[in-house]
């Protein structure tokens, strides 16, 4: 069976026109509507607003007095009220109220994040739950995980989740404090308030308010370089 010729560009402009000027009567902000590209089954709320660049597609549904800036792309994901996002992705994901995402998120499928969370720039969310107010700031990658509430993941974790064969889920407690550059091997609980010193890799169960430092030790050799400078090996 042969597939369906493509519409033509003028068929499909009429049709993005008429679908941008519902929306604008319904209340919804449109700053460019030539560039702003809606399908049909779409819902948007009244008081968003909506910059050049972005494909809003499937049954996505965005919710009152949102601010979607410039090239965002949605599909099949929702949207509460007062959500702000800038270039990012977002592919079957759930999005609680005054949550902001963005600039160059991916928030993967099966993701549902809280109420006035922070998602960064670069950071890769899949198959994870996020509790409200939990900031997870930048170049951080989140998978099959459940984070709760309040907690702050900082700059390059990296959630062990594949052994190269199947998944496994982290979780982390309310409050837990991620230092940078960590590595959650997956499984493994983070537990309430607990912290995990910068550059450790975790391989076991953080017990509640206590410190993880899982790293070696520091060693310095001084007057190495030159001693390989004498023997030739620099």
């Amino acid at each position: 069976m042969s597939q369906a010729a493509p519409l033509p560009a003028f068929a499909n402009a009429d049709a993005r026109d008429r679908i941008n000027a519902a929306h604008a009567k319904n209340g919804v902000i449109l700053i460019d509507p030539k560039a702003t590209y809606i399908d049909a089954e779409v819902c948007i709320g009244a008081g968003t607003v909506i910059y050049p660049g972005n494909v809003l597609e499937g049954r996505t549904v965005i919710g009152k007095n949102c601010t979607l800036l410039p090239n965002n792309r949605l599909r099949d994901t929702n949207l509460a009220d007062g959500v702000r996002l800038e270039s990012v992705v977002a592919v079957e994901t759930e999005i609680g109220a005054e949550t902001t995402a963005g600039p160059f998120a991916f928030l993967r499928p099966g993701t549902k994040l809280g109420a006035r969370c922070r998602v960064g720039d670069f950071v890769e969310i899949k198959n994870s739950t996020v509790g409200d107010l939990t900031r997870i700031s930048h170049l951080t990658y989140v998978g099959d995980s459940d984070l709760g509430e309040d907690v702050n993941l900082g700059c390059g974790v990296v959630f062990v989740n594949y052994d190269g064969k199947h998944k496994y889920r982290t979780q982390v407690g309310d409050r837990a404090f991620i230092g940078c550059n960590v590595n959650l091997v997956s499984p493994v609980e983070v537990g309430k308030d607990a912290y995990v010193a910068a550059g450790s890799t975790v391989t076991e169960n953080v017990p509640d308010a206590s410190l993880c430092i899982a790293r070696q030790r520091q060693v310095i050799k001084e007057g190495w370089v030159e001693e390989r400078k004498r023997i030739g090996k620099l």
